[in-house]
């Protein structure tokens, strides 16, 4: 179903939207979360042309990818060169600045065919190709530019997929950190992320595209419900919920979920608890 008002790529009905969003809750509750699958039905979720055929299609390419790097290449050293030349240099996967501007940009499926797209996007490539030929690879969440880890932390080497796959040296890393933060490279920063951390990363970066267009609310919506679904999510995404339904005129679910917020927070912030009622009551009031 296709929304002329609204420009590509446009959300499924809501029958298929449901159902992704079960598929979503139950991929992101299983023992080991599926990185590729939950990235791939956020582009679904976005996307109301990628079908199942679609799906199962990326999937194939990943597999694809992987079967095309070489048999135990070596060390981490080696991995992270192996990956950049079949990925950044054969495939010419990489980022540009114009690509964050662009929804596409968060979406798997997109970024597998236009090779280009945000820098965490890009690594997921990366992580789930090297992953599928046995490279011991990781996704590595430096503060504002998310990149990958191949071994241990003894001999841990950083490749930027947003630079084509770059190998980092450490005053590479430093520099990326201290460009984005204004502050040193801790080494906190260099662990291994777990699959759900990069998708709440990835969800986070969807809401803020939607942010800076309010007539996209369509999509903060969608992002932020998925984002809901994650284990231990943090509790304000019920008020951006809230703000969310109100903005987009349905009063009653939205004044709902800001009340039901304003009853989580009320025993550490009564003050707060009592703005976000008023604002319930006003949602409410609109109906008259």
């Amino acid at each position: 179903m296709r929304h002329p008002h609204l420009p590509p790529p446009c959300p499924p009905p809501p029958e298929r939207s449901a159902a992704l969003r079960r598929r979503f809750a139950e991929e992101a509750r299983s023992e080991r979360p599926d990185l590729s699958a939950l990235c791939l039905l956020i582009g679904a979720a976005a996307d109301g042309s990628l079908d199942e055929a679609g799906i199962d299609a990326a999937q194939l390419e990943l597999d694809r990818l992987a079967g095309e790097l070489p048999y135990r290449p070596g060390g981490p050293h080696a991995w992270a060169e192996a990956v950049r030349r079949l990925l950044g240099d054969r495939y010419e996967f990489h980022g540009t600045a114009g690509d964050y501007q662009r929804l596409e940009s968060s979406l798997l499926h997109e970024v597998l065919r236009r090779r280009r797209g945000l820098p965490i996007l890009l690594s997921v490539v990366w992580l789930e190709v090297a992953r599928r030929a046995g490279a011991p690879v990781y996704g590595v969440a430096l503060p504002g530019h998310f990149v990958v880890g191949f071994g241990a932390a003894a001999e841990q080497v950083l490749a930027d997929p947003f630079d084509g796959g770059r190998v980092l040296t450490g005053t590479d890393t430093e520099l990326l950190v201290v460009g984005a933060t204004g502050a040193p490279l801790q080494p906190s920063m260099l662990q291994p992320a777990a699959p759900l951390e990069v998708v709440q990363r990835i969800l986070n970066n969807v809401r803020a595209w939607a942010t800076a267009r309010p007539e996209r609310s369509d999509v903060a919506l969608w992002a932020v419900e998925l984002a809901l679904l994650v284990p231990s999510h943090p509790a304000r995404l019920r008020y951006e919920r809230g703000q969310l339904l109100v903005q987009r005129g349905e009063f009653v679910s939205g004044a709902e979920e800001l009340d039901a917020y304003a009853d989580l927070i009320e025993v550490v912030d009564e003050s707060a608890a009592r703005t976000i009622r008023q604002q319930a009551r006003t949602a409410r009031a609109m109906l008259n």
